[in-house]
């Protein structure tokens, strides 16, 4: 009995950060995994997934997280911009887990995993192993390699076969972008900016098991996954019961992205209507469209071919971005005349403008709805300039 004590009494002041040994678990044992409710923050709004070890006889109760990164690693932020997206499993004590989403008054439920002894041993000793400090780090990628995603990934490792993820709970396929709109107010700066970047790899429809990179699809296909032929799961419950949220805010009215590309459009029109009434030609204006369109439509192509990045592959939001926009940008801002050779260069950017709104119709690359007032500001001034050359 003083044996027993000693061990509950060691395993429950030890610290996540390692053990000193792999405990061989107890018989009652178990092994589950953690849902929670997505947040009101951009990197919250599509929830989280990981994994629970608990045995009562041990005191053991700890929480494997793969959506762990540090900002203090070295060249983080470069590696980042790079798309070597470098994200580590970490270890924690259960009720510190639980804390940080206790505060923010989100949901958590769990799945508990009808696993025989043998197996929630075998199943430990792998995020064990995969805990070791030479194996923890792993290359993350948003939707193909991600918190969630990696829990099919290692049912699949372990247990090979036996493991069936079947389709039936859906009542369709979504593609990634699909998927990832489903989370996100379309008419958001979030929701923009991850349209802007996404290229057409995105557009592809996920398999039933691809949806597991959203922990919500993840959890309900857990309910609709079999282990040689038996349901994967013992049981359910549900740990913090809070009201679900939106997610990531809606932006009000005056903050959101459309009322402001339209108040841009707006005011590029109001200027080109009084530049054609003086005759005049507000170079500022359009060094700043050009620039501004320029340097994204850069960044696009640097992205797509350039970087490690997956979803930004396929990327045709250069097509409207022209990166030859950053050099016009200045031959417009210059006192010299313009070069003889921009009414063709005009012609090419309004018919490439032309090309994506096609790629779009043809679903090769769905854009956001928010590009267009952006898109008729170039178009615009694209005629405008045609006009005065």
């Amino acid at each position: 009995m003083k044996l027993k004590l000693l061990l509950i009494f060691f395993f429950l002041v030890v610290t996540p950060k390692a053990f000193s040994q792999t405990p061989v678990l107890s018989e009652k044992a178990q092994i589950s995994v953690l849902t929670c409710a997505t947040g009101n923050q951009l990197f919250s709004s599509f929830g989280h997934t990981a994994i629970r070890v608990q045995d009562i006889e041990l005191g053991i109760d700890v929480v494997y997280n793969y959506g762990t990164f540090d900002f203090n690693k070295p060249n983080f932020y470069l590696n980042f911009a790079k798309g070597k997206l470098t994200y580590s499993l970490s270890r924690r004590r259960f009720e510190n887990f639980l804390y940080d989403y206790e505060l923010e008054k989100r949901w958590v439920k769990e799945q508990i995993l009808d696993l025989s002894p043998l197996e929630t041993k075998q199943l430990f000793q792998f995020l064990e192993t995969n805990y070791l400090p030479e194996n923890r780090d792993y290359a993350y990628d948003p939707l193909f390699n991600n918190c969630s995603s990696i829990v099919g990934d290692v049912l699949e490792k372990e247990f090979e076969n036996q493991i069936d993820f079947k389709g039936s709970h859906l009542d369709k396929k979504y593609t990634f972008r699909q998927l990832v709109r489903q989370y996100l107010p379309l008419n958001s700066w979030g929701a923009f900016g991850i349209d802007l970047a996404f290229g057409g790899v995105t557009d592809r429809t996920a398999t039933v098991r691809e949806h597991m990179f959203m922990p919500y699809y993840a959890m309900e296909q857990l309910k609709n996954t079999t282990k040689a032929d038996s349901p994967l799961l013992r049981r359910e419950r549900t740990i913090l019961d809070y009201p679900e949220e939106s997610g990531n805010d809606q932006d009000s009215l005056l903050t959101s992205p459309f009322f402001w590309f339209m108040m841009f459009l707006a005011f590029v029109i109001a200027i080109t209507l009084l530049d054609r009434r003086h005759h005049g030609h507000s170079k500022l204006l359009d060094f700043t469209l050009f620039f501004i369109s320029g340097a994204a439509g850069l960044l696009i192509l640097i992205l797509w071919l350039a970087t490690d990045h997956v979803v930004t592959g396929n990327n045709f939001n250069f097509l409207w971005l022209m990166p030859i926009n950053l050099y016009i940008a200045f031959k417009v801002l210059s006192k010299k005349e313009m070069p003889k050779w921009l009414p063709k260069y005009l012609w090419f950017a309004l018919a490439c403008i032309g090309v994506v709104l096609l790629i779009w119709i043809f679903k090769i690359q769905i854009l956001s709805p928010l590009n267009i007032p952006l898109m008729l500001s170039l178009v615009v001034r694209y005629l405008f300039l045609l006009k005065k050359i």
